[in-house]
């Protein structure tokens, strides 16, 4: 019977780790083109989406920022193998939940798109716990410094 020692990591942990830096890395692009809408895109938006987006407060996208920043910082933690990827996507995790709350509660996100609407934030959760939650375990297995 083959032992694995407890910092050896398995294949499936680098692909973990490559697929939430390109996951995140295109969080990062959907912030960049939230925070620089202009006119044109603007004008592109049913009229409920503009609502939103103009009735939106800063501090949702300094969330946002967090949400993807902290995320893509937590997928690097978890490539070049630190403990801090734990707290990165801790602190995206928390974020994401701010930014949702926040669009939904003081924003018109709920006319705009109706329960159907929450399917999208729910899968980003899920995936931003998930990510959390493989960052913990592979900090107990011994595969983060």
């Amino acid at each position: 019977m083959q032992t694995q020692t407890v910092a050896s990591r398995p294949p499936a942990y680098w692909l973990v780790a490559i697929l939430a830096l390109v996951w995140n890395l295109i969080g990062v692009a959907m912030f960049y083109m939230q925070v620089t809408m202009d006119d044109t895109r603007l004008a592109a938006l049913t009229e409920l989406q503009r609502q939103v987006y103009q009735a939106t407060p800063a501090w949702v996208d300094v969330a946002f920022a967090f949400a993807v920043f902290g995320g893509l910082l937590g997928a690097i933690g978890l490539l070049v193998r630190r403990r801090w990827a734990v707290t990165m996507f801790g602190i995206s995790l928390l974020a994401l939940l701010v930014q949702f709350l926040g669009a939904y509660l003081v924003t018109p996100a709920w006319a705009a798109y109706g329960a159907a609407g929450l399917a999208m934030p729910l899968l980003l959760l899920v995936i931003a716990a998930f990510l959390w939650s493989y960052a913990r375990r592979a900090l107990a297995r011994g595969w983060l410094r």
